[in-house]
């Protein structure tokens, strides 16, 4: 049986840890799994609950974190190079920048004969200066040359990696979008949302507004704050806006929110006490949120695939968003989702206003959303996609492995050298289209 090394830089709470749970958890048929994590950072919500219920036993890298640190990330290169050689992989799959980095150089080093690696997000824009973005993206230019597939998780960053950024060929990026198990929240919808606005005091003829995600500067929640504030000063409806999250900018965040002269409660308040502005910090149940809100928004300066609008969605709420990234790509433009350019805090808070105020486009853009995501972010669609692109890689990689992928598709007639199985490049191919 075909062996998968999968590595991931964390599991933090977040879309890329959902992703490669239900990778190693549904891409079962006829392949063995293993899942490699670094550490997730201090600050980051602990996400032990989501591969406890998928079953799940992960293998950590004590030394791999996120930030760069020749200190650890030689030691934990040296790591991932001893699991390579014990278990033997036929795939290495490899998920975000530092496990993308580390593990492919090991999965070289060890003639792996596939490696792939899955771009969640990509730092080649407004997160460093223009000489690190620089050195980052030649750097990942150098990666993609031995890896055998490189794996966007939308058109939109398929573009981009592939004639923005000139990361390599388009021919050797594939799309594969990002898959869930969205069923919650569609589930017990009008119990949540008692319990939600039960729980933070919220009246029923209040507005209330969610930003999910980390306080971290990409997310640029100085923006949302701002387009909070005029909507505040300017609608006849009584707001109540929910900062779901934590991280490195929750002080700053806090102080913007002082200095537009928006009154906030925080996680150590009471929940009884009421303010137009809450600091939740991470909530585990989600699902719960979203059920509870009227609108969810996003204010980001770059997104690959925003998780918390496809959650949205699956919910039934409208969204007020930055156009940044894949979001164009998750959401259905005008019909689940207003879409301002990045940075623009006034087109933003006009959007903001209009679903304030109007509550029958609220119901419409929310109506018919969660068939759309469930369509197209089915975790069952991902690990069909993703089982498909492995038999191709490996087929692709040696004829030792022509034998194995005969009988799995249990192909009657004699399969000739450096061909393929009769119906299988039509099977693999036509998702990829």
């Amino acid at each position: 049986m075909p062996r998968i090394l999968r590595i991931t830089n964390r599991l933090n709470l977040g879309g890329p840890t959902y992703n490669v749970a239900l990778l190693t958890k549904h891409v079962n048929d006829g392949y063995q799994t293993q899942l490699l994590a670094g550490m997730k950072d201090a600050s980051e919500a602990c996400s032990a609950f989501i591969l406890n219920d998928l079953g799940l036993n992960p293998r950590y890298i004590d030394n791999m974190y996120r930030a760069v640190n020749p200190i650890k990330d030689i030691p934990a290169y040296r790591e991932i190079k001893r699991v390579i050689e014990e278990y033997q992989p036929d795939i290495v799959h490899t998920h975000a920048a530092k496990s993308g980095a580390l593990g492919r150089l090991a999965a070289k080093a060890c003639n792996v004969p596939v490696i792939t690696h899955t771009f969640h997000g990509h730092v080649f824009h407004s997160y460093f200066g223009p000489l690190k973005t620089r050195f980052y993206l030649e750097v990942e230019r150098y990666l993609a040359s031995f890896s055998s597939k490189i794996i966007a998780i939308s058109h939109k960053q398929k573009a981009e990696l592939a004639e923005t950024y000139k990361l390599c060929a388009p021919e050797k990026i594939q799309v594969v979008p990002l898959g869930f198990d969205l069923s919650r929240f569609q589930e017990d919808q009008v119990n949540k949302r008692i319990e939600f606005r039960q729980k933070y005091n919220i009246a029923d003829d209040e507005v209330a507004i969610a930003i999910v995600g980390r306080l971290v500067p990409i997310k640029n929640h100085g923006l949302f704050l701002q387009a909070l504030k005029e909507v505040i000063d300017k609608s006849s409806r009584k707001i109540r806006a929910f900062i779901v999250g934590d991280g490195e900018c929750k002080a700053s965040i806090e102080q913007k929110a002082r200095e537009l002269g928006i009154p906030f409660t925080t996680e150590k308040d009471p929940t009884t006490k009421k303010a137009p502005l809450t600091f939740t910090s991470w909530i585990k149940a989600v699902d719960y949120v979203y059920a509870g809100v009227d609108i969810v928004t996003l204010s980001s300066l770059n997104e690959g695939t925003p998780v918390s609008l496809i959650e949205a969605q699956a919910a039934n709420k409208p969204i007020v968003t930055t156009d940044v990234g894949g979001v164009g790509d998750v959401v259905m433009p005008g019909k689940t989702a207003l879409l301002s350019p990045s940075k623009d805090y006034q087109q933003f808070a006009q959007h903001l206003l209009t679903l304030v105020e109007n509550e029958a486009k609220r119901q419409a853009m929310g109506d018919n959303s969660a068939r759309f995501v469930e369509y197209r972010y089915s975790y069952r669609r991902l690990a069909n996609d993703m089982q498909r692109l492995y038999d191709q890689l490996l087929w692709n990689a040696s004829p030792k492995y022509h034998d194995i992928l005969s009988k799995k598709f249990a192909v009657s007639h004699k399969v000739g050298a450096g061909r393929a199985p009769l119906g299988y490049a039509s099977r693999v191919t036509a998702v990829y289209k």
